[in-house]
């Protein structure tokens, strides 16, 4: 799809969102509710959002460790602009920038750094289900606000990502056991294509599971896994102060509900997760907690800021100290996705964010 085409797609699919999501709402109700909302717990939930950057450095440092050393301060600071960059631009390339800004930093190979994205997002899945699972399984009759048969449906849904994550962890462990095996079943695709594309292929996918050394470590599987629930419990403690805030009452266990919707709307591919993130929100509150129209928008919105503004601030400020600018950093990325990385940091002269 050509990029112009995409970038009209995403922006109808925006504004289609964002309509749903006012719909019903009167402006001077959402701006009654949020101008009534208790600022110490929104204090609170900023501070909490920022432990939670803090807490993904970590722990991707413990993935990174089988592939070689890296600082604390760099993790943190390639994150921050990794997720900055996923907000400002389409496409998520941060998922990109962040590995190769790293990689670039610490000497290690780019490719097996976004290897670690990739185990990164899944152990994100797993711990998120497993959570979500605590919630619905454990406490089903939570306010009692959600029918029998959305419950059902939320069951069997949740049931079947599961499943899906349970499998996904199992081949991924298969495919670290043997790297250089799936390099050379790789070189068979020299029957269809250029011997020396054949070769480049081969060698991408053999760096590519070496990127994934961490499976083969059981105790740093283990420390990742750990790390993932204090991480995604102090999301959850994020939404549930915000949404205590603006008088939307559950319980901190029925916060996993909301974030598992989140994580849904967050994966449709807006710019920032506009429109996507505050429907899902919104959706889940009103749905299953019987909370007001404009409560829910209201809460929506400063959700999505706490979440959102702070690290896209500091990862601009960050970009410039690299020598970035958006434009830059997405041609860094979208030339890291292709395999041709560039050696050589982007000239310093490229400063600012565009």
């Amino acid at each position: 799809m050509r990029p112009r085409v995409r970038t009209v797609l995403i922006l109808l699919l925006t504004l289609g969102l964002l309509g749903f999501f006012f719909r019903k709402a009167d402006p001077a109700g959402v701006w009654a509710e949020t101008r009534s909302a208790d600022a110490g717990l929104l204090a609170l939930a900023l501070v909490v959002t920022g432990v939670t950057y803090a807490m993904r450095a970590w722990r991707w440092q413990s993935l990174l460790a089988p592939i070689g050393p890296t600082r604390f301060a760099t993790a943190l600071r390639t994150t921050i602009i990794g997720f900055a960059a996923s907000s400002l631009l389409p496409g998520r390339p941060g998922e990109v920038l962040r590995p190769y800004l790293l990689a670039r930093r610490e000497g290690l190979s780019p490719t097996s750094a976004f290897a670690t994205i990739i185990l990164e997002r899944l152990l994100d899945l797993a711990t998120v289900l497993l959570l979500f699972a605590a919630f619905v399984f454990m406490a089903p009759a939570e306010g009692g606000d959600a029918t029998a048969s959305a419950l059902a449906s939320v069951k069997f849904w949740g049931g079947v990502s599961a499943v899906s994550a349970v499998v996904g962890l199992g081949l991924l462990f298969a495919l670290a056991g043997h790297p250089e095996r799936l390099g050379r079943a790789a070189l068979k695709v020299e029957r269809v294509l250029p011997e020396r594309l054949a070769h480049v292929v081969a060698a991408f996918v053999e760096t590519f599971i070496r990127g994934l050394a961490v499976m083969r470590r059981p105790r740093r599987l283990a420390a990742a896994l750990a790390l993932s629930f204090p991480l995604w419990l102090s999301i959850a403690a994020g939404i549930w102060l915000t949404s205590q805030a603006f008088h939307i009452t559950f319980s901190y266990t029925a916060s996993f509900l909301v974030m598992a919707v989140l994580v849904v709307g967050v994966a449709v591919p807006t710019p920032g997760s506009v429109g996507a993130f505050h429907a899902a929100y919104q959706f889940t509150v009103t749905t299953f907690f019987q909370a007001s129209q404009d409560r829910a928008v209201g809460a929506a919105i400063v959700l999505h800021a706490i979440s959102f503004l702070p690290v896209t601030l500091a990862g601009i400020y960050l970009l410039m100290r690299e020598g970035l600018t958006l434009a830059g950093a997405r041609r860094i990325a979208r030339n890291a996705d292709g395999g041709d990385v560039p050696a050589t940091p982007v000239p310093a002269g490229e400063r600012g964010a565009s």
